[in-house]
């Protein structure tokens, strides 16, 4: 006879809807089946020479580092930042293994409320929750997504103030995840000057930046209120280094940031010591940006666009409405405008539609109310930075290739989104 545990845990947490939807995908395909992937957003590209290399050299570094990460590594991420119109100082970088540790910190050590915009990335309402902070969601405009609808932004922190919220951290996503969009430079810029009103702390999630369509589009609230803005980033998409956990945040500017370097780093060394010695090598040669990797992150900036801008033209071609493609390698669909023919084949909702599009059409998707979307919508995010090869020399040629769309895993593809939307 089974004996169940009588432990009750301190969290009430569920798996990650991306990092579970994969791993469900993954053990179908390795049963045999033929699904499509379309539902995890890894980088899908091969670790370059140059890289490889910078971590053989650094294999032997086995000692602790410092908690905010070693000089070499932070002076290249601050010339990194100072490249990208932000003046930075080593002093105002922390790295940890991964982004996703920072935002937690951060959401954990920043006080108040949090808001996000609605959808978002499935992980900064469960940290939040972890942090025992209460989360006041925002729509985003129907152009673009990561950024609250400054309108909406007021109305809310209004509402929560009336309900006895505290709001204190606005959370933005620059390019986002899940809309692939880039929010406008007006739209930042109101948003900015609403969260200097209210006096929110400002964490602006960076790490799809090098991968937006047209970089010079991208306006960081931290140009405009440094004071008040973190900005995390890391080398798993730019570089498709996810497994490689590198990550980093740059703090404020003036005295906020210096309190907060001192808070961050002591949790820090509680919780992770240090970023790995050999990733700190590897993240110092990264940021200093030599010639092959701004060669590397250009390339792969032109193969998500152009996949991206592909299955989006298959989308609205069967009638979806969805938003262009910004930047990463991101879509987010909505079937609104086929409701009543899906209605027929028992879709109801965005559950019920990915659930659909796995089991009768083998292709995988993440349904938006991962993301905190309406769940009724008929919305769901596509991830297409898996579809340049089964192997890392396939997808290294499809990386190379003049014309990546027609290569056969590309094509292929294409091909079975259309089959499904017909």
């Amino acid at each position: 006879m089974a004996v169940r545990s009588s432990t009750r845990f301190a969290t009430n947490l569920s798996p990650s809807a991306t990092m579970a939807g994969d791993q469900r995908i993954r053990a179908r395909i390795a049963a045999g089946e033929p699904i499509l992937h379309l539902a995890f957003g890894e980088a899908g590209l091969p670790v370059p020479a140059d890289v490889l290399d910078a971590l053989a050299r650094a294999a032997t570094q086995n000692a602790y580092g410092p908690a905010a990460g070693t000089p070499p590594a932070r002076k290249a991420a601050a010339g990194y930042f100072a490249r990208r119109a932000l003046p930075t100082t080593p002093d105002q970088i922390v790295f940890a293994p991964g982004s996703k540790p920072l935002l937690w910190a951060l959401i954990a050590m920043l006080p108040g409320d949090v808001i996000l915009p609605r959808p978002s990335w499935v992980s900064y309402a469960a940290q939040a929750g972890l942090a025992g902070r209460r989360v006041w969601s925002v729509a985003v405009t129907e152009a673009s997504g990561g950024v609250p609808d400054p309108d909406a932004l007021t109305d809310t922190l209004m509402r929560a103030r009336r309900d006895a919220g505290r709001p204190g951290i606005l959370v933005l996503t620059l390019p986002d995840n899940p809309t692939g969009t880039v929010a406008p430079a007006a739209q930042i810029t109101r948003v900015t000057e609403i969260a200097q009103a209210h006096d929110l702390a400002i964490v602006s999630d960076e790490i799809y930046r090098d991968l937006a369509h047209r970089p010079q589009d991208v306006l960081s609230p931290a140009q405009l209120a440094p004071e008040r803005t973190y900005v995390t980033t890391g080398l798993s998409k730019s570089m498709a280094l996810g497994g490689w956990r590198i990550g980093l945040v740059r703090l404020p500017d003036g005295p906020t940031g210096a309190d907060a370097r001192v808070a961050l780093t002591a949790l820090a060394s509680e919780v992770w010591s240090s970023l790995a010695a050999p990733m700190q090598s590897v993240a110092a040669y990264v940021l200093s940006e030599p010639p092959p990797v701004t060669a590397h992150v250009e390339r792969s900036r032109r193969l998500h666009r152009l996949t991206t801008e592909a299955v989006h033209a298959q989308l609205t071609a069967a009638g979806a409405s969805c938003r262009p493609p910004g930047g990463g390698f991101y879509l987010y669909p909505d079937l609104e405008p086929m409701r009543e023919r899906l209605r027929a084949e028992g879709v109801e909702d965005a559950d019920s539609l990915s659930g659909y599009l796995l089991d009768r059409h083998q292709i995988g998707v993440l349904s938006g109310a991962a993301f905190g979307d309406d769940p009724a919508a008929l919305r769901f995010r596509v991830a297409t930075s898996l579809l340049y090869g089964d192997t890392d020399d396939e997808r290294r040629r499809t990386l190379e290739a003049d014309d990546p769309v027609a290569r056969p895993g590309i094509g292929r593809a294409l091909e079975r989104l259309r089959s499904a939307l017909a």
